[in-house]
């Protein structure tokens, strides 16, 4: 009876079954076409998409040297949307393993990185060099780093941290490091070949010293050995070690009978292999689990007598440590503006290509506003990194009004295009709709990733208050404001663009300086921010004329005057003043007429 039973219910639900089959068979064998409304950049060229890249690299890089880099460009613009974004995806999607012990109980001390990361790193530190090409004999120009960073970045954020680092710890070991450290450790740190290079990190962070750096409390002891062998060893606690497993780290740490504060700090260079090939006195506790850049190990790092190099003097470690800091902040301008180049050009596709209500995205006028609003201050961050990579050459060449530019410039690109870069990845988002919160996609990682830019290395409170320190104790925005003037001066522009750039420029800098002087830290943000938009616009503005007949970095000028500077009514709707024309052209990428880009300025805007 009882299988009858069964036998009799399974015949009722045969018919049932059929039918869900022959449903779900429908929908398999359905014709193409539902997708097509969904559009989708994988395989698109970064690079050759991105057309004012190349003029803007033509005018910073000069002829030769552009054009011995564009095959490179090019090739990387390729893979950044294909195969490179494709690991990047599966890395984020499969963060790295931390083991204590092998299966028999040893030690081991392991980062288990999934095969897609290490596919990154052996194209980022081998294939283009980014670690280690301004540490070799005949290096190029910095803005070569910074422009394949630029494109690398729009395919994978997490590793270019560790890049990043390491470069910046191989430039501050050259500057401070004893001769013998150097020579030991700079074949390894200047290699390509994947097998033999070190990989850069800094350790500076504990849990009661975050951006209060005074309060460091790793311990830093002198011990002399039975044969006159001194070695510093450290002991305490590092709260947030991002490439955890780092053949070398940076360390800040106070030595034993030093005073408090920032003054009593010293800069250990600490080596996870000992010269004997055992492993260095100190333990990953944990890697930490974190919103972005999941592809990348950061963890927490017990220091038990590790063996370390004093680098530099005693007592002026946070100074010398401050010169690899502000290179990862220049860094993290450089990955900002990157981050904010890709969303763009995910929204730009996606209007381009998708239709909506009959008509296609980017023909819509609210669409053209909200791509605008991601375009101005994608490329305001793209001008800043490319004059602070120009700059900074002349600065190591001993140039000191371009040091001095370098100093002011580097927290303001910190400070600002990384906040931007969190609204921009978070518009992008928008616009391709539910499907761009969905993880398969690249939106969601975007924005994920662009909240860690506005706190590592430096909070955005701590970094303004950076920019207020560089103008009082470094008197660097004197020489910020005259090599401004300066491009003002030989860009030639129209009598009522220059008139409203300088007298902006003026306010500016004068409401800079008596912030700065005044100690008024409540306002440092504010004006800072200020500071940025005018400089940016001045640098868009001198570009323009250098790429004329197409004046769409004036057009972009003037917009940075007209809704980021000076005073508006956001109650005046004016009938005459139709910006159809100019939207359309600029978020279309067609040229601009200099009457069309002077258009935009605002009325009495130089008054």
């Amino acid at each position: 009876m009882y299988w009858t039973l069964i036998v009799a219910v399974s015949m009722l639900h045969k018919p049932r079954r059929q039918a869900r089959h022959a449903r779900m068979n429908d929908i398999v064998h359905e014709p193409p076409g539902g997708h097509l409304n969904i559009p989708d950049s994988r395989g698109i060229n970064f690079f050759s998409v991105d057309p004012d890249l190349a003029r803007l690299l033509r005018l910073y890089l000069g002829e030769n040297v552009y054009q011995a880099l564009e095959p490179q460009l090019d090739l990387l613009g390729q893979r950044a949307s294909d195969e490179l974004d494709a690991w990047a995806l599966s890395a984020d999607h499969n963060p790295p393993r931390l083991r204590h012990r092998t299966r028999r109980g040893e030690p081991l001390q392991s980062i288990d990185k999934h095969p897609d990361y290490v596919a990154l790193e052996r194209v980022a530190y081998a294939e283009l060099g980014l670690a280690s090409m301004s540490h070799v004999p005949d290096a190029p120009p910095p803005l070569v780093k910074y422009a394949l960073t630029y494109l690398f970045v729009q395919a994978e954020f997490g590793l270019c941290c560790p890049v990043s680092m390491t470069d910046s710890l191989t430039r501050t070991l050259r500057k401070f490091g004893d001769a013998s450290v150097v020579e030991r450790y700079l074949p390894m740190l200047a290699s390509r070949d994947f097998d033999a290079l070190y990989q850069g990190a800094m350790f500076m962070t504990e849990q009661a010293a975050g951006s209060d750096v005074a309060r460091v409390a790793t311990r830093a002891a002198l011990e002399t050995a039975p044969d006159g062998t001194k070695t510093w060893r450290l002991h305490g606690d590092k709260w947030f070690c991002s490439n955890a497993d780092a053949d070398l780290a940076m360390v800040l740490a106070r030595p034993d009978g030093a005073p408090s504060g920032i003054n009593g700090l010293a800069l250990f260079l600490l080596p996870k292999t000992l010269p004997d090939g055992s492993r260095n006195h100190y333990r990953i506790i944990r890697l930490k689990d974190k919103l972005g850049s999941r592809s990348m190990a950061s963890g927490e790092i017990v220091l038990e007598g590790a063996s370390a190099y004093l680098i530099g003097e005693v007592g002026r470690g946070f100074h010398q440590m401050a010169d690899m800091i502000n290179m990862s902040r220049l860094s993290n301008g450089v990955r900002a503006a990157g981050l904010m180049r890709r969303a763009t050009t995910e929204a730009l596709h996606i209007a381009r290509n998708r239709e909506a209500f009959g008509r296609k995205l980017i023909d819509m006028p609210l669409m053209q506003r909200q791509l605008l609003k991601m375009l101005l201050p994608t490329e305001q961050a793209r001008s800043m990194f490319m004059q602070i990579a120009l700059l900074l050459a002349r600065a190591d060449a001993g140039d000191a009004q371009a040091a001095k530019c370098v100093r002011i410039l580097t927290p303001l690109i910190k400070f600002r295009a990384c906040r931007d870069a969190r609204r921009v990845t978070g518009d992008a988002m928008e616009v391709r709709g539910g499907t761009g919160y969905i993880e398969e996609w690249s939106d969601a990682r975007l924005v994920r990733d662009a909240h860690l830019g506005s706190i590592w290395e430096g909070t955005s409170n701590i970094v303004a208050l950076d920019i207020a320190r560089a103008v009082k104790r470094e008197d660097a925005l004197e020489p910020l404001r005259d090599y401004l003037l300066s491009l003002l001066d030989a860009a030639r522009l129209p009598a009522q663009s220059d008139a409203a750039l300088r007298t902006t420029l003026d306010r500016a800098c004068s409401v800079m300086a008596r912030v700065a002087a005044d100690g008024d830290d409540e306002r440092v943000r504010q004006v800072g921010s200020a500071l940025y938009h005018i400089t940016t616009a001045v640098f868009m503005a001198s570009e323009a004329m250098r790429l004329a007949p197409d004046f769409r970095r004036l057009a972009f000028s003037h917009l940075v005057l007209r809704h980021k500077l000076l005073p508006a009514d956001p109650l005046a709707v004016s009938p005459e003043q139709d910006d159809a024309p100019l939207l359309e052209a600029l978020v279309k990428g067609r040229e601009v007429s200099l009457a069309l880009a002077l258009q935009v300025l605002p009325a009495g805007g130089s008054q």
